[in-house]
């Protein structure tokens, strides 16, 4: 029950302030985020690289309602693909961005956030590395997309994310699933109404196996964004049946959660790739993931108790 109450406070500006202000939220908030500027995640995707892992960086933001602030989130990730050129770091860390923070949500928004996502897609290439466009909440699938569609007309590498949890995915799996396509595929993160979303978390991942196997027998790329321990192997058994090698696919995992099981996946030379998110606008962020799992609660409250 808790879920959905702490996705409500991941919108709300009085419990941000509340939470932001306390003293214990700093030290909580470094286990799941890499830091606030962009030389900490550089140090974390070098420490992650060094232990055999991947990496999508995410510089923090969305739903902005100005479109300066748009900008700003567009040259803070050109400021980070002329950071990755410049430490050699292509190869290893590619970027997700968020199309919200590029102004999405803003009148005329879908053209303002292709504008602005542009540079950042062509600097990518220039970095040697590439871009994913992470999915939001439901109203913002279709125009998602679209730019995705124009995207991968010069930059067929661009990926995109999908969410089991929506009644439309299976569908929007078949059309992604084509040759050269990247889908990085995870169950939702955000509260959607019964409408258009599974809400019973068994129904999320009976649909998550549904779009497993598409993509799992499609032509692209698929990467598979769960920590859950039944979908790494049922996974690792549609590959064997799809005849799938084990460099046609990839694992994905949050910063911070579950860090033994993604160095032993690379261990056993399956591509790993860390999802990293830093900057200052952290607090979204951070509620989803208490909202996700319990145990991520419960480390937070932990923290709250030792503080006092």
């Amino acid at each position: 029950m808790l879920g959905p109450v702490l996705l409500a406070a991941a919108r709300s500006d009085a419990i941000r302030r509340a939470v932001s202000a306390a003293p214990v939220t700093r030290p909580v908030v470094d286990r799941f985020v890499a830091g606030e500027r962009l030389d900490q995640s550089l140090t974390a995707v070098r420490d992650l690289a060094d232990r055999g892992l991947e990496v999508t960086l995410d510089h923090l933001g969305e739903d902005i309602t100005d479109r300066s602030e748009a900008v700003r989130n567009r040259d803070a990730y050109l400021a980070l693909a002329e950071a990755l050129a410049g430490e050699g770091l292509g190869e290893r860390a590619e970027m997700s961005v968020k199309l919200s923070a590029f102004g999405q949500a803003l009148p005329g928004g879908e053209d303002i956030a292709y504008g602005n996502v542009l540079p950042v897609v062509e600097a990518a290439a220039q970095a040697g590395t590439t871009v994913t466009l992470d999915m939001e909440d439901h109203t913002t699938v279709d125009s998602t997309l679209r730019i995705l569609s124009e995207l991968r007309g010069r930059f067929p590498q661009t990926g995109a994310v999908v969410q089991s949890y929506l009644f439309r995915t299976e569908e929007d799996c078949h059309a992604l699933a084509g040759e050269g396509s990247r889908v990085r595929l995870v169950k939702g993160a955000y509260k959607e109404p019964a409408e258009v979303a599974h809400q019973d978390k068994r129904e999320v991942d009976r649909a998550y196996v549904r779009c497993l196997k598409i993509l799992m027998a499609g032509k692209g790329y698929p990467m598979i964004g769960s920590h859950d321990p039944r979908m790494v192997a049922i996974t690792q058994e549609l590959a064997r049946t799809a005849g799938r090698k084990i460099d046609s696919y990839e694992f994905q995992m949050l910063y911070g959660i579950r860090e033994a099981e993604q160095e032993r996946l690379a261990a056993a030379g399956h591509r790993m790739r860390v999802y990293v998110p830093y900057g200052t606008d952290w607090y979204g962020y951070f509620m989803r993931r208490l909202a996700e799992r319990p145990a991520n609660l419960a480390f937070f409250l932990r923290s709250l108790i030792s503080r006092r």
